[in-house]
């Protein structure tokens, strides 16, 4: 494993961070330094993923799915943690959509799906809810045969 990336879910369940952060870390557990991890650096498994990645010494590719994507981040906080790690970010991809929607998002997953070795999946297992969602971006991924582990906790709720 070389290449990793990450789908998930924007929304995680209260004290399910720690949960999921402890599970990424096993995962990347004896590939520190070897890695290269893509994510869209959205709020939820996005971020969390590319802390752990990065705590691990990959090297961090940030895709950008539109051109306002930054727009999309409502509370300043967010904002501030998503251009943080855009910041320490290797490399950028932005993609060519000039605003946020769920083709922009669905087309950014697709290319994580397409540059990586293993999908990590913050998923609950349920449908997407919108097209470009994390279930749409697992079947994806599987469809090209790209190995994707599932990261969630049995009983837990997705908000």
């Amino acid at each position: 494993m070389r290449r990793i990336g990450i789908t998930g879910h924007r929304f995680i369940p209260e004290g399910a961070g720690g949960h999921i952060r402890a599970r990424l870390r096993e995962a990347l557990h004896g590939h520190e330094g070897t890695l290269e991890a893509y994510s869209s650096l959205a709020v939820g498994a996005d971020q969390i993923f590319a802390d752990v990645a990065l705590s691990c010494g990959a090297e961090l590719t940030a895709v950008i799915p539109s051109g306002d994507y930054a727009d999309g981040f409502t509370e300043p906080a967010e904002l501030a943690r998503f251009q943080e790690l855009r910041g320490r970010a290797t490399r950028e991809v932005r993609l060519a959509f000039p605003h946020s929607t769920d083709e922009a998002y669905y087309a950014a997953g697709a290319y994580i799906a397409d540059h990586c070795d293993r999908l990590f999946a913050v998923w609950d297992g349920c449908p997407a809810r919108g097209l470009g969602g994390t279930a749409d971006i697992v079947r994806y991924a599987r469809g090209r045969g790209t190995p994707v582990t599932v990261i969630w906790r049995e009983g837990l709720k997705r908000p």
